[in-house]
């Protein structure tokens, strides 16, 4: 078994800690701004793509508290000496709440992406469940041989499971391409190519971090866990945000097309960069012939109708519907 360096074990300067640190701060604020900034904006989407907007909020929020773990292991996990910042044994807590941070939004941003895409039912229920089980299994197969294996010191065992990460890799891919292709020519043409800037940043972004990763295979200097960790936080905080931001956009968009062609209601106008893209649409008061009707009216039980107000009638919410 070929031996590595965990990049945990290194010695770093103080310019080199002080660099992590500020990067790590800086990211965390960042995707706390991104939590702020998605909740806020999270009603500003139709209901159908609702849960694109649940799973941006999770992405940012878990991203930023991962960061926030990342802050605390940074000054918990190094001893100050004339040699520098040395290690101490929880200094593996300044790299690992990244992957455990990576195994929750990993899954979550295909959940984004899909939820976007024109697939619905069965095909999309189908795609989330491969797309998010691969994710899992890309980043925790890339946990095993990081970090489990011989205490991340095992460059053979970094190979082999990351190996196997990008074959999950592979499959989550072909899972996210195959949708975003069918749902190309049901998009308007905007629409169409944000979709396909955030299809090729998030699958792009995900690239990077084994080549990040693959640093330490070249150096056990300060100097390369320093070029690890800044390079780390410039990705993450990149694909989240500007992930996210075009998923955003794109469900607005298409709530907008959806107001205009009379497929769905919404509350207020969309706007996106100050351009009006629909009007607000509230639903009609109208009688719905029982025959044609999504779903069948059922009739509350006998009791639901005695309800005795204070003037002695019944409640008139309560009475059973006829058609």
């Amino acid at each position: 078994m070929t031996s590595g360096h965990a990049p945990w074990d290194a010695t770093l300067t103080a310019s080199q800690y002080h660099l992590i640190s500020f990067f790590v701060t800086a990211a965390a604020l960042a995707l706390l701004i991104g939590v702020v900034r998605a909740w806020v904006g999270r009603e500003e989407v139709g209901a159908r793509y609702r849960s694109a907007e649940s799973a941006r909020i999770g992405v940012k929020a878990v991203a930023a508290l991962s960061y926030i773990a990342l802050w605390i292991g940074l000054r918990e996990g190094y001893d100050v000496s004339a040699a520098g910042y040395v290690p101490n044994f929880a200094a593996i807590d300044a790299f690992l709440p990244r992957y455990a941070g990576w195994a929750v939004t990993v899954p979550l941003l295909t959940i984004e992406l899909l939820a976007v895409c024109t697939i619905a039912g069965l095909t999309v229920r189908r795609a989330m469940t491969v797309s998010v089980g691969g994710a899992f299994l890309m980043i925790f197969t890339g946990f095993i041989g990081t970090f489990v294996i011989d205490d991340g010191n095992s460059v053979d065992a970094m190979l082999m499971w990351g190996a196997l990460s990008v074959v999950f890799y592979l499959i989550v891919n072909a899972v996210l391409i195959v949708a975003v292709r069918q749902s190309l020519p049901y998009l308007t043409g905007e629409t169409s190519k944000l979709l396909k800037q955030a299809t090729l940043l998030l699958l792009g972004g995900w690239l990077l971090f084994p080549v990040i990763a693959s640093i330490q295979l070249f150096g056990e200097s300060g100097g390369w866990v320093t070029t690890m960790q800044v390079a780390y936080c410039v990705v993450d905080v990149v694909v989240k945000l500007g992930f996210g931001a075009l998923v955003h956009r794109i469900a607005k968009l298409r709530t907008a097309e959806d107001v205009r062609t009379g497929a769905d209601v919404h509350p207020e106008a969309i706007w996106i960069s100050s351009v009006k893209q629909s009007d607000a649409a509230l639903p009609p008061e109208s009688y719905v012939d029982s025959r044609s009707m999504v779903h069948t009216r059922r009739e509350r039980p006998p009791s639901a109708s005695a309800i005795p107000l204070a003037t002695g009638e019944t409640d008139p919410d309560s009475r059973v519907f006829e058609d």
